[in-house]
């Protein structure tokens, strides 16, 4: 079914599973589809992890579950957990939340680009432009994270705030996969911790605000 650029308002946490790649088995109660759904329709706004990830008082203007996001090469989007537009003081930034209870963020740069096709490279091409490197990242770096981050950047530049913001919301806790997350974050400079943020400028001059938000185990159970 082809999608428009019409939303309509959410009726409840359910009317999030049809939006996955794959709804009947990502539904799961204690996997990030789902938990991530219950706290972000529970919060009526920006979960309080999340609002704590800016300097100020932020409220939350729009958000899109299960939000495409096109890239350069190859023939799939990048489907971001939540885009959200959130205001603070009289700054706007577009985020993009992947949710992450014990799924991994998926193949490293390495697996993704072993025998790659011409659409691959060019796609990382794109992705390392957006993000501002000269060249692909070391291979143990999770290729999720990389277009996730970009993503957020693609929809700063499209909806002309002021800056972007690539935030984890992690229902771990035992923080799986936060290694991952921050040897992602060492790639600009900043040596990330759980629950920390960190305000970066890329090459272009655009602010990337880059996250680890843990959310409340409650959710895990519903």
């Amino acid at each position: 079914m082809k999608r428009t650029r019409i939303y309509v308002p959410s009726v409840g946490p359910a009317a999030w599973q049809q939006f996955l790649a794959e709804p009947e088995t990502q539904w799961r109660t204690g996997y990030s589809a789902k938990t991530l759904a219950h706290c972000w329709e529970h919060a009526d706004g920006l979960p309080a992890e999340i609002a704590a990830m800016f300097p100020a008082q932020a409220e939350l203007l729009l958000a899109i579950p299960e939000h495409k996001v096109p890239l350069l090469g190859g023939n799939r989007d990048s489907q971001n957990d939540v885009f959200a537009l959130i205001r603070y003081d009289d700054q706007t930034c577009a985020a993009t939340i992947e949710g992450k209870v014990n799924e991994p963020f998926g193949p490293t740069v390495g697996e993704w680009l072993n025998a790659p096709s011409s659409g691959k490279l060019g796609r990382m091409r794109h992705i390392c432009e957006t993000l501002g490197f000269d060249q692909a990242p070391p291979p143990k770096i999770r290729y999720q994270l990389l277009h996730r981050a970009a993503s957020a950047l693609i929809e700063a530049k499209r909806f002309k705030t002021d800056e972007a913001a690539m935030i984890v919301h992690s229902f771990s806790p035992s923080k799986m996969w936060f290694d991952d997350f921050a040897a992602f974050a060492a790639l600009f400079g900043w040596q990330a911790t759980p629950d920390s943020v960190e305000q970066i400028v890329t090459r272009s001059g655009t602010k990337l605000r880059l996250g680890w938000a843990m959310g409340d185990p409650a959710f895990l159970v519903i």
